[in-house]
């Protein structure tokens, strides 16, 4: 079983986030049926689980997600790491600082586990209070 299908149990996410079927499915493109069957435990297809991860773990609106912000990450790890991972540690200190924006499933006191090679986070940050 590979890390991500352990940990992105999507009714343990959506319950975390207070979210009912529809709500919580219709942000990622898949009607509440669907939704219902994933679940049950049908597999979920990766572009789902990415989805899922993106809109619901990592809190990332799509709709502000740019091709041009990809470039310009890229552009910087190559051309300048140095500057890139001096930003890496203070988004990180931020994040460690500040409210969480996402859901914790590794259990409590864990957040966002960086790896400074890449941008990959290993393990998902806490739920957000809900106002």
């Amino acid at each position: 079983m590979k890390i991500l299908d352990r940990v992105l149990n999507p009714r343990e996410i959506r319950r975390r986030l207070g979210m009912n079927q529809e709500q919580f499915w219709t942000q990622i493109g898949v009607t509440q049926s669907g939704g219902s069957r994933y679940e049950s435990g049908r597999e979920m297809p990766r572009p789902v689980k990415e989805l899922l991860r993106l809109v619901h773990v990592e809190q990332l609106d799509l709709s502000q997600v740019k091709r041009v912000d990809f470039e310009i990450i890229s552009y910087l790890k190559e051309s300048h790491p140095d500057l890139y991972r001096t930003l890496r540690r203070a988004v990180k200190s931020r994040h460690r600082h500040g409210p969480d924006t996402g859901v914790n499933l590794a259990g409590e006191g864990e957040g966002h586990a960086y790896d400074d090679q890449d941008d990959v986070t290993t393990t998902q940050p806490e739920v957000p209070p809900r106002l």
